[in-house]
């Protein structure tokens, strides 16, 4: 895979398909790998750039204290490099973030912005969850740990129950041993600082919010907040699923992006 020097971080990533751009930004653990089947299903249309966030896959480490805006700079880089100057952005969890400071910083640069399962600050059950899975690294300093004591906060119990081995493939994803560590702790760090709720009515262009009703991280209080800050936003709640209802409600999720996409593209 192709990378691309944004400054302080050096950016994995992948670039398929024609047609006007939609940008995929994963989470604070995995890796492009993420949108794997968003990529082969929209890459007929459009031209898909998925990228392992600083601190993942393939992309440099995070060494020190970061920011949601600094990471969003440097895939504004990583997006003039490439030449595109508009695009759909699609970020989940961390990711959604990272495209509200890229809204923030270059509104002419985004078309759409769709967040899934993300925030714009950290409620308190979001702040102790975080808090704990960072300490619980640190602690057992094993990603396979930290996969079986996390993963099960990800999915909803019905979904978790009936599909075992989805959930053991989601823990060795998450639980491979080459992770940074230092790099987690780091953007674990920045998510937690990351407060946009007083800047959202900035952004202008369509924006679409997707929540699991079931997630103790991006809890059903972030979402609304959200909502009340941008009132126009559409919101498409998966009522059976938690954080990973890209997962748990594919053909649901699917279907929502494809509408999104077929509705907004120029």
């Amino acid at each position: 895979m192709p990378k691309i020097d944004t400054g302080r971080f050096e950016l994995n990533y992948v670039d398929e398909g024609n047609g006007f751009p939609i940008v995929l930004i994963h989470g604070l653990a995995g890796d492009y790998r993420a949108w794997i089947p968003q990529i082969e299903k929209f890459k007929k249309d459009h031209r898909i750039i998925a990228f392992d966030n600083p601190g993942s896959g393939g992309s440099s480490d995070v060494d020190g204290p970061t920011s949601m805006e600094e990471i969003a700079q440097s895939v504004l880089t990583m997006l003039d490099q490439l030449g595109i100057t508009r695009a759909h952005i699609v970020g989940r969890s961390m990711g959604g973030a990272i495209g509200q400071h890229m809204a923030l910083l270059q509104p002419e640069r985004i078309h759409t912005l769709t967040m899934a399962a993300s925030l714009a600050k950290a409620d308190p059950i979001c702040e102790r969850i975080l808090i704990n899975m960072r300490e619980l690294l640190e602690w057992r300093d094993n990603w396979t740990d930290w996969a079986r004591h996390s993963t099960w906060m990800f999915f909803g119990p019905e979904f978790y129950n009936a599909n075992p081995d989805i959930v053991s493939n989601v823990e060795a994803l998450v639980g491979d041993e080459s992770r940074s560590k230092i790099s987690y702790v780091n953007l674990s760090k920045a998510v937690l600082q990351h407060d946009t709720l007083d800047q959202l009515h900035r952004i202008t262009c369509p924006v679409q919010i997707l929540a699991g009703a079931r997630d103790p991280v991006c809890s059903m209080t972030i979402t609304n907040w959200m909502r009340e800050v941008l009132p126009e936003a559409e919101t498409v709640i998966f009522e059976k699923s938690s954080h990973f209802f890209l997962i748990e409600e594919a053909d649901k999720a699917m279907q929502t992006l494809e509408n999104w996409f077929s509705r907004h593209t120029p």
